[in-house]
């Protein structure tokens, strides 16, 4: 990415051109690209990431469109990530996009080389998969950062960032707690999150039969909303951009 690019002109201008060259050299993956790991990916790429690789096995689906970035009445059947890579190469053709229709699991985990990112976020909902994954990531020299649950959210301003033991009100975050604790495994060190501890109910009639089934057959469908999810995501981006920012001569 040349440093005079037009594109990231005013990113250039907060942040200087050697902060912005170390920003696109640091490698990125993202699982998980729905309503928070989509805005995250879009976030990253307008402010300067060039090597991101984005993980989904989903295909867009029409209850998609109100909270997920590359979901909409054209999209709807296509594979995520290749909807979300079209997206982000008309911002930046220059970027290094990897899409991967896969789903991350234990069974699954060493092909994706986690060792081989300086970043690594965590948008999963499955809890027994985004409980492997903290686990993993937490062994590698990548930073690891993770969302916590984005539905049943309303109010934005509630939405904070913590240390994951620190979570407070969030049921995801309780769940990882417990499953850690009751097999004995936990991260080798800390990493934030991004997390809200409102908890709302949902006051709509449940999905029909014939609704498409989440990937992560999930016991229960909740109400989500496009502001609250962004916000998760943009934070997350957020987070990998401060970090890199704070740390300009690290390779």
């Amino acid at each position: 990415m040349a440093a005079d690019s037009a594109i990231f002109r005013r990113n250039e201008l907060l942040l200087g051109d050697k902060t912005m060259e170390h920003i696109a050299q640091q490698r990125v993956i993202i699982f998980g690209v729905g309503g928070v790991g989509s805005w995250c990916a879009e976030s990253l790429v307008r402010s300067g990431i060039r090597l991101l690789t984005i993980v989904d096995s989903d295909r867009v689906c029409v209850t998609n469109i109100n909270r997920q970035l590359m979901a909409t009445t054209k999209t709807v059947g296509q594979v995520k990530v290749d909807a979300l890579k079209e997206r982000l190469l008309t911002i930046n053709p220059k970027a290094e996009i990897t899409a991967l229709q896969q789903v991350f699991s234990e069974e699954t985990a060493d092909s994706f080389q986690l060792d081989s990112y300086d970043y690594i976020i965590d948008a999963i909902d499955s809890l027994k998969d985004k409980a492997t994954l903290i686990l993993l990531a937490c062994k590698t020299k990548a930073r690891l950062f993770s969302s916590m649950g984005a539905a049943l959210k309303l109010d934005p301003t509630r939405i904070k960032v913590t240390e994951f033991w620190k979570v407070k009100g969030d049921p995801l975050a309780r769940a990882l707690r417990n499953r850690f604790k009751k097999d004995k495994v936990f991260p080798k060190h800390k990493f934030l999150c991004i997390y809200s501890d409102e908890l709302l109910v949902n006051k709509g009639c449940p999905p029909a039969d014939d609704e498409v089934p989440s990937p992560f057959n999930k016991p229960q469908t909740n109400g989500s909303l496009a502001h609250i999810t962004a916000i998760f995501g943009f934070m997350l981006a957020g987070l990998v951009i401060q970090d890199a920012s704070n740390h300009p001569t690290t390779a």
